[in-house]
């Protein structure tokens, strides 16, 4: 059975390692810090396999270089990255096998542009790691990519499973449902999911993975077709928003001044 620890880093970063019941070494997902998997690893004795990458940001990389300098292993992240450390490039359908796992790769820029998603169902649970695109009750800011292909990716996300895990790779859980409750103060799931990651927060403990089908009931940004959200998002620009693309953008720009 595939185990997916988290490590926490820097303020709120998550580095998420990857582990099996019946093989031996160990994956991480975006290690910005080195010191942080090396101790994890040390800790159990684990040799490091593989590195996968999200997006070139270097809060997901900076750790890259002294992992592969002490273990010599394969790099997987997007094609055509800023990162000049990624070994094997990888773009929409390729294929990655981690374990007895195979993960398919989806491009989802907005984030960057760059920005790639891995996703299986080889797991008792589907599994999606997100990196900055979905957070649980967010998506990440635009710091490339445009609200059309945020938008896009966000139903690319919806299409999943909905018990599918989403593993994102910040603690933004309690602000992002600050947020939430601002856009839909009605919305009970919302509420629901406030008490239950404040609760977890208090005692030190993550607030992921999230699922796919508690994004749909408290995501602003995966909610952009229900008229709740486009009457809020009308009521910040005070302008009408009827389509999506339009909530999506006003909500996001509201998200950014929140």
């Amino acid at each position: 059975m595939l185990h997916i620890q988290p490590l926490p880093a820097f303020n709120d970063n998550y580095i998420w390692k990857l582990s099996h019941d019946e093989q031996v070494g160990a994956y991480v997902v975006d290690p910005g810090d080195a010191q942080v998997v090396l101790d994890a690893l040390t800790a159990t004795n684990t040799p490091l396999l593989g590195i996968l990458i999200t997006h070139h940001h270097y809060d997901h990389t900076d750790g890259v270089a002294r992992l592969v300098e002490t273990y010599d292993v394969p790099v997987y992240g997007p094609k055509e990255s800023p990162f000049a450390g990624i070994t094997h490039p990888l773009s929409s359908g390729d294929t990655l096998a981690v374990f007895d796992a195979t993960f398919t790769v989806q491009t989802v820029p907005g984030h960057t542009l760059d920005h790639i998603a891995y996703f299986t169902q080889d797991t008792s649970a589907p599994v999606v790691f997100s990196g900055d695109t979905l957070f649980l009750a967010g998506c990440g800011r635009l710091f490339e990519g445009s609200p059309a292909q945020m938008l896009e990716a966000m139903d690319w996300f919806k299409s999943l499973p909905d018990h599918t895990k989403v593993y994102c790779t910040h603690e933004y859980s309690l602000a992002n449902l600050a947020f939430a409750a601002a856009v839909e103060p009605n919305n009970a799931a919302v509420k629901t999911a406030l008490q239950r990651c404040t609760a977890l927060r208090e005692q030190d403990q993550p607030t992921l993975p999230t699922s796919i089908a508690q994004e749909k009931t408290i995501n602003p940004f995966m909610r952009a077709d229900k008229p709740d959200v486009q009457d809020a998002a009308s009521g910040y620009i005070s302008a009408p928003c009827t389509t999506q693309l339009e909530a999506f953008t006003a909500v996001r720009e509201w998200k950014n001044n929140f």
